[in-house]
């Protein structure tokens, strides 16, 4: 019993009965990783905006943090701004897309 020829094509040559499974898997998991970096590059676009929007609420940023993500279609970011007027003081923006706002 023969093996179709996806699985079985190797450039080169080498053994026609060893699969692709190898490949076709590393392959796949490339792909499952790149939505992570995508994700990545959109939240720190998003932290820059968060700290300008902290900027008009009279806070002077210090750390930024993550509190919650959706992704999706609506996708939001909600982050945690620190100001450093006070060490307790804290205010929180909600970023959909590139637009946020001030919550508190």
């Amino acid at each position: 019993m023969r093996l179709p020829a996806l699985l079985t094509a190797r450039p080169g040559g080498g053994n026609p009965f060893q699969p692709l499974f190898p490949a076709l898997a590393a392959g796949m998991l490339l792909a499952s990783v790149l939505p992570g970096s995508a994700l990545a590059a959109s939240v720190s676009a998003g932290q820059a905006e968060a700290k300008d929007v902290a900027r008009s609420g009279n806070c002077t940023p210090t750390k930024v943090e993550v509190m919650r993500y959706t992704s999706g279609r609506t996708g939001e970011t909600v982050f945690k701004v620190n100001c450093s007027e006070d060490k307790e003081a804290f205010v929180l923006v909600q970023c959909r897309s590139r637009t946020c706002t001030l919550m508190r």
